[in-house]
């Protein structure tokens, strides 16, 4: 047997060579002597034998009791779109989320959560159902909690706008005491701090993924913002009292000029060009 560590072999013969070895050199070695060494050489074979179980132990155990504790995995990306732009991505766990053009978001997951946070623009999600890691949006002021559920997500500079497809969504300003739940069909709206009731709306309508836009209680800075997103020609955002003007009906999205010069005949303001760009202009 070898000895741990690539010692020689220690046998009986050997031992036994080496006792008449000390015998020339030394004298004959009392019982005693004898007996220590063989002594030794059982300790040594037993060392031997139980050292890979040692060994063992220390890897298994070491994380539970001497190691340092678990480091939680976490995974974060960065999706973004620009101006003109659709992309729809396949999240770690199987949940989807469609990105309208010159939109960020930033998704976080870590054990026991799953969270994202939409910069700029507009996503829709489609979650996978998952009661232990509850799904949390924030966006702007707002935070969007979801176990499984679609719902659609629109940040502009003046409010966070929600639509829930499937499912139900808890809406909540962020440091307000409470927020409102949205269900399926039904859409709300976080301004200045606060959740406004839901009000219905038709999922089965096409929206901006399929090129429309529900303008219904949208202020006019925040329609041109949409349409920017939409790449191609800039529009300028329009001055007060303008600009908070209230739009309602239903329009496509690949035609903004012609969207805003309708749109500007029964709000009494035109759309002219400039060095490429457009801009809303009333006739003071």
């Amino acid at each position: 047997m070898t000895v741990a560590g690539g010692g020689t072999t220690v046998t009986e013969a050997a031992l036994a060579d080496a006792l008449q070895t000390a015998a020339v050199r030394c004298g004959r070695l009392s019982d005693e002597q004898v007996r220590s060494l063989r002594r030794r050489r059982r300790s040594a074979i037993a060392a031997v034998a139980t050292a890979p179980v040692a060994i063992a132990l220390l890897f298994v155990g070491g994380g539970r009791f001497v190691g340092n504790p678990a480091v939680p995995t976490v995974s974060t990306r960065i999706l973004a779109t620009r101006a003109g732009e659709r992309t729809t991505v396949t999240l770690a766990d199987g949940s989807t989320v469609a990105l309208n053009g010159a939109t960020r978001l930033r998704i976080v997951y870590a054990d026991g959560q799953r969270r994202a946070e939409l910069l700029a623009g507009q996503a829709f999600f489609d979650v996978r159902h998952d009661v232990a890691r509850p799904f949390v949006v924030r966006a702007g002021a707002s935070e969007t909690r979801v176990l499984g559920t679609a719902f659609d997500l629109d940040l502009t500079r003046t409010q966070v706008a929600l639509a829930v497809y499937r499912g139900a969504v808890g809406f909540d300003p962020v440091g307000a005491p409470r927020g409102v739940v949205v269900r399926a069909g039904y859409r709300s709206a976080v301004r200045s701090g606060v959740a406004a009731a839901p009000t219905k709306f038709d999922p089965a309508l096409p929206d901006w993924r399929k090129g429309w836009i529900d303008t219904t209680g949208m202020r006019l800075d925040d329609l041109v913002e949409v349409l920017d997103r939409q790449g191609g020609v800039r529009i300028a955002r329009p001055r007060e009292p303008l600009a908070s003007t209230t739009v309602f009906g239903r329009f496509r999205t690949d035609r903004p000029h012609q969207l805003l010069k309708a749109i500007g005949s029964g709000f009494g303001f035109t759309v002219v060009e400039r060095q490429g760009a457009l801009a809303l202009e009333t006739a003071d």
